[in-house]
């Protein structure tokens, strides 16, 4: 099978999940091609190991572009015109409908969540989309005013958000199939674009995130952007509330900064008695001997469409404690690998506490987690199932 596989991704959970789906499809088989514009983050987990070429087309601000950008799009980073951004899909578009490619496997936009390039394919193909534009729950908005920003940042963001979100139903409008991460996420599509999809689940890399047999040491470990919606307030004090005794530090993971939200995190764990620690862009390695020592993988995202986290945590045998929410509940099994807790810190401190506190228990759930990672969560099964959802796109576009 010949796959072009286009992406517009930042570092991050969802570049992580494509690298391990096109190491797994190259090693099926599949012949790839790999079309990003210069804006995609290829310096993370770079596909070119896995295809036979990689083509990025540059994405420039014209003077056309600009004006075009201040009438019907925005500038949503800097002097970026989604004008010259879509002009640079459709480049991209015209190249993958020459070539002799069955299909395409397109992947999420960093600024337009769906991207431009399905406007203008012509060939089957299957849009992975991890998530919808969120910017409608009440939620996030709320959680947004955790920081302080200026009314002129205020306004601009107020301007974006209903633009993108046009820009965002209107691609995923062309997508021929759409493939979802978890059953969550497929009903978040189908409330968001009115468009059905198949659940495509996603898998961890078990020869990097494997256990690692060394000692545990007090800490319990959570991974994410610093982010409000990625719920370290709640954590922190929830892990405020275990009694000093036995009262982990935490360390936090992140492949960004944001510096102002870090400072509120800080200042929270001071006020809450928690030692905690946040490392930025750590290795690999690092972070899968991280995973090996924790005590627990302590997860609280805000409606988390899916989480490699806890997935990740529990291939290297570390039980999860996580908030009840979102694709968490179709990856941990409750009390089997780990405890799901509702919304509230003391239940959540809770969970920790007993964990921590049973010896056996926590062993028992270690191996369990091992088990039930290798029987359907490996990238290579990912990616068998992927080619599965391919193949039937195939047959019917």
């Amino acid at each position: 099978m010949r796959v072009a596989i286009f992406h517009n991704l930042p570092s991050g959970g969802a570049k992580r999940a494509l690298w391990g789906n096109v190491r797994y499809l190259s090693a099926a088989g599949c012949s790839i091609d790999v079309f990003v514009p210069s804006t995609a983050d290829e310096d993370f987990l770079p596909l070119r190991q896995f295809a036979n070429s990689v083509t990025v087309i540059p994405v420039h601000p014209t003077p056309f572009g600009l004006a075009k950008s201040a009438i019907k799009h925005l500038f949503p980073r800097g002097l970026l015109s989604l004008a010259d951004l879509e002009e640079a899909q459709k480049r991209i578009a015209d190249t993958i409908n020459m070539g002799e490619y069955d299909i395409a496997f397109i992947e999420q936009d960093r600024y337009t969540m769906s991207p431009f390039i399905l406007k203008y394919l012509t060939l089957p193909h299957v849009y992975f989309c991890q998530q919808p534009r969120r910017s409608n729950e009440a939620i996030l908005k709320i959680l947004g005013k955790t920081i302080d920003i200026n009314l002129i940042e205020r306004a601009w963001t107020g301007y974006c958000i209903p633009r993108l979100d046009s820009i965002d139903k209107e691609n995923a409008s062309h997508a021929k199939m759409i493939l979802s991460n978890s059953c969550f996420s497929s009903e978040a599509i189908l409330r968001a674009y009115g468009k059905n999809s198949f659940v495509s689940y996603l898998g961890v890399d078990t020869e990097l995130f494997r256990p690692l047999k060394l000692e545990r040491e007090p800490y319990v470990l959570s991974v994410g952007s610093i982010v409000p919606e990625k719920g370290f307030d709640f954590i922190i004090r929830g892990i405020g509330l275990v009694d000093k005794r036995i009262r982990p530090s935490l360390i936090i993971v992140s492949n960004s900064n944001r510096p102002v939200y870090r400072d509120y995190l800080m200042r929270l764990a001071a006020e809450n008695g928690v030692n905690i620690e946040i490392k930025i862009l750590i290795s690999d390695l690092e972070l899968a001997r991280l995973y090996s020592k924790a005590q627990l993988c302590v997860y609280a995202s805000y409606l988390e469409p899916f989480g490699l986290v806890p997935l990740e945590a529990m291939a290297c045998g570390t039980p999860v404690v996580a908030v009840r929410e979102g694709g968490v509940r179709e990856s941990v099994v409750h009390n089997v690998c780990g405890l799901l807790t509702d919304r509230d810190e003391r239940k959540f401190a809770e969970a920790v506490s007993q964990l921590l506190q049973d010896n056996e228990k926590h062993q028992h759930m270690s191996c369990k987690a091992i088990d039930i990672v290798s029987n359907f969560w490996t990238c290579e099964q990912a990616a068998q199932r992927l080619i599965q959802h391919m193949r039937y796109s195939i047959k019917m576009q």
